[in-house]
């Protein structure tokens, strides 16, 4: 009897001193906190435990969580385990409330917190707000669209930069496009980028890391105030939740945020009106003019070239260059157009010009009066005029234009040979024959040809009709083409970077439009992914497909090798071939 007590009574101190050993408590942030402040709790136990239940949170508004923290180690032979669970509260109220007890069953036991008291006062004037996951990517990732000149005149370059920040605290980890901005009252050029720039910045005093995505020159058609449609763009980012693991690393969370430029607004100027030339017609820039010929004497029936050239900075190829005007007994040919213009952040920069061939035909002296040309400088902000001299065209040889060597000489006529000989009245017919064309069976099935004929075209041309209607099937077709044209040029350019995920997107997004019927702007990787699989594809098939789209658009700012692309290119058929099988045998 006295073994059987001593065991219980070592049962029960072991029992009490395990109990002992057991810890779960709450811990916050603060316990007074303004209204417009946030506050932490954390509930930690020491021991693995089960069926984790919060308190209802009477007069607080879950802001974020529960997110959980798990800490397990070994050291010197001793057990070290930690598990938490956290959650930022926004209190709903002023006054006191009180935050109930959290419970959790550990190896068969239930353990409650202790209940905790917070005093919310009013709003405070720089509050401490505990952030969660949304709040630092909401901050930390955004876009910008940066304008160079908020106020142009009307027809002046305008560059407009689409800029992703990026804080130093987060990472990206994919970037989808959703929609284009569309620029209807401007003239627009996208200047072409191999790939995403990356680099430091600072805005705001803070520094991030930029991505421009995207450079536009726009010259702007209309005045007043013009809106610029947005960009938008999905990103799924690594956000540190302010947890860390046993070794000191942060815990990262992934966050989906769709970001946009917003609209911006520009106030286009009209062109000044005082001092605006009756010549000027709409070049605004800073420009030279020049008219120039390769010769000025030359003989009757000989060339001449003229050549009206304009160079320079501005909107090139948004104006008409002088037209000379030259004397009616000169033979002038349409002008040839030539021009070597490139875009820059700058806007237009290089030369337009017109060449006209002119052939005189008589000997004499022709003058052409010089050329007036007018463009409106905006940094100046004045009108500047360009007049040209006279030429005078010196025809030293030929016919006199009063002369009647033409007409003579065209009634004279050389005769060499039998053209206008007498014709002969003596002629050698032969009899047709009994055998007619006329009347056999030749003739007659000659006759019906066209009446066989004709249902056949009747009937190609209604099957020309209905295809020419079924406007669906015409860009599932050309989709089709398409895909097969781009995964072959995706080939020929392995190795080039830029060209061959360029061609590989443009391949999978054509075979997407034939295959699914949706439009490039429908296509969001959740949509593509329940498409496919409404159409019986394998999940394997279609996150491969998925990850092939990922690869060609981190493509544009992350370094792949030459053995990636052909790796790549090898999924890409593979896939296709096997959505393919897929979709036609289920």
């Amino acid at each position: 009897m006295k073994k059987i007590t001593a065991f219980i009574i070592t049962f029960l101190a072991l029992q009490f001193i395990y109990a002992q050993q057991v810890e779960f408590t709450a811990e916050v942030s603060k316990t007074q906190l303004g209204a417009n402040e946030r506050l932490r709790i954390e509930f930690t136990m020491n021991r693995n435990g089960d069926n984790f239940t919060p308190p209802n949170f009477q007069g607080f508004t879950v802001v974020m969580g529960p997110s959980q923290s798990i800490s397990n180690s070994w050291i010197n032979g001793v057990r070290t385990f930690s598990q938490s669970y956290i959650y930022i509260l926004q209190p709903t109220s002023k006054g006191k409330h009180t935050i109930g007890a959290a419970s959790v069953d550990i190896e068969g036991r239930t353990y409650r917190t202790k209940p905790i008291e917070i005093t919310v006062t009013g709003e405070v004037q720089n509050p401490s707000i505990d952030k969660n996951s949304n709040d630092v990517a909401r901050e930390s990732f955004f876009l910008l669209a940066e304008v160079s000149k908020p106020n142009p005149y009307l027809n002046e370059a305008v560059t407009v930069i689409y800029k992703l920040y990026v804080g130093n605290q987060i990472a990206l980890n994919s970037l989808e496009w959703l929609t284009t901005p569309k620029y209807p009252n401007f003239w627009s050029q996208d200047l072409k980028m191999q790939q995403y720039e990356i680099g430091d910045c600072n805005y705001q005093g803070k520094p991030y890391r930029c991505i421009t995505v995207k450079k536009v020159v726009l010259y702007p058609q209309k005045t007043g105030v013009l809106t610029l449609e947005p960009l938008t763009m999905d990103a799924v980012l690594s956000v540190p939740t302010g947890q860390r693991d046993f070794f000191g690393r942060p815990y990262y969370e992934e966050v989906s945020r769709r970001v946009t430029s917003g609209n911006r607004t520009l106030n286009v100027k009209e062109l000044p009106q005082e001092g605006k030339p009756d010549s000027f017609g709409g070049a605004v820039g800073d420009f030279s003019f020049n008219v120039t010929t390769n010769k000025l004497t030359l003989k009757a029936n000989e060339s001449l070239q003229l050549k009206v050239e304009v160079s320079g900075s501005g909107n090139l190829k948004l104006f008409d260059l002088p037209k000379p005007i030259f004397p009616s007994s000169l033979e002038v040919y349409a002008p040839e157009q030539k021009d070597d213009i490139s875009t820059t952040l700058q806007g237009m920069n290089g030369r337009v010009e017109h060449t006209y061939t002119i052939v005189p035909e008589y000997k004499g002296k022709y003058p052409v009066s010089g050329l007036t040309f007018s463009y409106f400088n905006p940094v100046t902000q004045k009108y500047v005029t360009v007049k040209t001299d006279d030429l005078l065209i010196d025809v030293t040889e030929g016919p006199a234009a009063d002369s009647n060597t033409t007409s003579n000489s065209d009634a004279s006529v050389t005769q060499t040979d039998n053209s206008f000989a007498p014709a002969q009245t003596n002629t050698q017919l032969q009899p047709i024959g009994k055998r007619s064309f006329f009347g056999s069976v030749g003739y007659y099935l000659w006759s019906l040809l066209p009446l066989l004929i004709i249902p056949i075209v009747l009937l190609w041309w209604r099957a020309q009709q209905r295809r020419a209607g079924d406007i669906e099937g015409n860009k599932v077709r050309v989709a089709n083409r398409l895909a097969k044209k781009y995964l072959g040029e995706a080939k020929r350019k392995l190795g080039d970077k830029a060209t061959f995920y360029e061609a590989l997107e443009r391949a999978l997004h054509n075979y997407l439009k034939a295959k699914l019927k949706i439009e490039t702007a429908e296509m969001s990787k959740d949509t593509i992914s329940e498409l496919l699989l409404q159409r019986q594809a394998d999940e394997a098939t279609v996150s491969q497909f998925i990850k092939l789209l990922a690869n060609c658009e981190m493509a544009r700012y992350a370094q792949h090798s030459e053995a990636a692309m052909e790796r790549d290119f090898e999924d890409a058929v593979e896939v296709i071939s096997g959505l393919d099988k897929q979709m036609k045998s289920k």
